[in-house]
This record gives structure tokens, sequence and C-alpha cells, in this order.
């Protein structure tokens, strides 16, 4: 262990404790001074950081490729520190990041999978990673896509996203629904809807996301119903479904079959901070944000872009 330097006042139930890395005891005012001067002080230095962390959500196939329709994507997955709100997959609330003042900090809001079926992106702020959504026809990944006509639906992850559904196995060849941060996509016939998001109030009102993509059909003209919080439609006979909705996580909606119709893309994630508001943020380049205050605390939503901040 280092030299002692500081705290070494009290006896009892008021005894220090050292090592190299920590030092707590009673310090005279001196010392705090000392400290806080080499920014070793870190109740002066730190704060705790909530946040609202939602990847990519995953893209569809055209249904040509399949004899029937196409899955749903997967919702982005989804973490979140805000009071005591569900996290992903129904899990519990994280804990908020302890941060330092002048320390950089990486942010980065991942994009929506594209309609070739591919992955969402991850979206990340600090040590926090949120998984993209799987793609449609049964990719894996923060909420799993709903399988095409006869395939299985891909995993989700643990405290992020549900599993997306399998696709009907004979008519009326609908794809499953793609899992959204608080359901399962859906293979209830004659579609595949997709799972419900989860609804969070971070910004002081209550918003769904990161719902599932429904899976396409041929069994009826119309839509098949997105997840709520962002999931795309699926299509109805012979029609392409809809985009993940931007900034939610939303998964795309499957195209219907039998005939020629185009995938769609995932909704892009977020990344949501709520701090206290005698603190200021410094936003790098390359992100796209905006501060607003909502009680005692500001919030900084990150729509786009990669980059680093940090808070003085």
């Amino acid at each position: 262990m280092g030299k002692r330097r500081f705290g070494h006042i009290g006896t009892g139930s008021l005894n220090t404790t050292q090592s190299d890395s920590s030092n707590s005891g009673i310090f005279d005012i001196n010392e705090v001074a000392i400290l806080v001067a080499e920014g070793k002080w870190r109740k002066f230095n730190t704060f705790d950081v909530q946040y609202l962390v939602i990847a990519g959500g995953g893209g569809t196939l055209n249904s040509p490729y399949y004899a029937g329709s196409s899955g749903g994507g997967g919702a982005g997955g989804y973490r979140n520190s805000y009071a005591s709100e569900t996290s992903g997959r129904n899990s519990s609330t994280e804990t908020p990041l302890a941060l330092d003042l002048s320390t950089n900090y990486t942010v980065t809001v991942g994009g929506g999978g594209s309609a070739n079926a591919t992955q969402g992106s991850d979206s990340v702020f600090s040590t926090i990673t949120s998984t993209g959504g799987g793609r449609g026809s049964g990719g894996s990944g923060g909420a799993g896509g709903g399988g095409a006509y006869q395939g299985g639906g891909g995993s989700g992850t643990a405290n992020q996203g549900f599993d997306g559904s399998g696709g009907a196995g004979g008519a009326p060849y609908y794809g499953g629904g793609g899992g959204g941060a608080g359901g399962a996509g859906s293979d209830s016939g004659p579609d595949g809807d997709g799972g419900s998001g989860l609804y969070s109030s971070i910004t002081g009102s209550s918003v769904p996301r990161a719902g599932g993509g429904g899976g396409g059909t041929e069994g009826n003209a119309s839509f098949v119903g997105g997840g709520v919080g962002g999931g795309g439609n699926g299509g109805g006979n012979s029609s392409s479904g809809q985009n993940g909705t931007v900034n939610t996580g939303g998964g795309a909606g499957g195209a219907g079959g039998p005939n020629v119709a185009s995938g769609r893309s995932g909704g892009s994630g977020i990344v949501i901070l709520r701090y206290p508001n005698t603190v200021s943020i410094t936003v790098g380049a390359g992100l796209t944000s905006s501060t607003a205050t909502d009680g005692s605390d500001k919030v900084t939503t990150f729509t786009a872009g990669t980059g680093t901040i940090s808070f003085t």
C-alpha cells in the first residue's frame, strides 16, 4: 500500500480505511483542498447520470427471397436506468453511471438496419452498449427478428429485448413478428404482430420506443401491426411493410408474398441522458443533440452520429 497522506483523524467507529486507490475517514479542510486540486476528491467531482440507450432496429428482406412472406425486424436493444422504470426484456432498472467532471465519454447513436435485412447498429454511452435489433427473417440481436414463413425467430439479448416469433409453415404463409423491448413477436396467425416496446418518461413525457416490426402476410390485404414504440407494420398480400420509426429503435415491417415486395429499414436508435442542472455538457463534433430542462435536471437527447461528450 502507498503512503498514507490524508484522513488520519478519528478512532473507534471513525477509523479510516485506506488503499492505493481509495482513502476514507475524516479530513481537515487543508486535506480536502489538496485533494480537490488534484482531482481526487470524488464527492465534488462526480455526479450521477441516468440514461436511456436504444440501438437501431433490424431491417427486413424482400419477399421474393422466400416462397412466402418475410419476418419483421427486431427492435434495438433497450437499456434504461431512469427512476424505477423497466429496462429491456422487462428487467430491473439499471444503475445510473457515476461520471467525472472534465472527462471525455463516448456516445454513439446506432442506425437502423437496411432494407437488405441487416442487423441494426449498436448504440453506446460510456460503458453502456445496446445491441442492434435482429434482422427480419430470423436474425438475433437486441430483440430477435421474426422468422420468414417456415423459419424460426431470432433470439433477443438478456435485459435488452425479447425473441422474434417463427413464421407460419403453411397457408397463409405469414412471417413472424419481430421482438420488442417489452414483448415477444407474435405467431398467432393469420399474421405475426411485432412485439411491444416500452414507455419511458426520462424526458419528462411518457414515450414508447423499441417496438418490433410486424411480419409480412399473404393472408389479407391489410398491414400487420408493428409493435407499439415505432415498430413498422408488416405488408399485406404482395405489398411492402413500413420502415421502423426514426429514433425509436423500432424494427422494420416484413414484406408480404407471394409476389415481389420490398424489404424496409429499421428505425435509428437514440441516447438520452438526464443529469443535475448544476452541470453543463459539451458535445463534440459528429453528434446531433438537443438539451432541455425538466425540473431540477437537464435532459440531453442524441439523435444521430458518434463523438465524445464532457461535463463541467
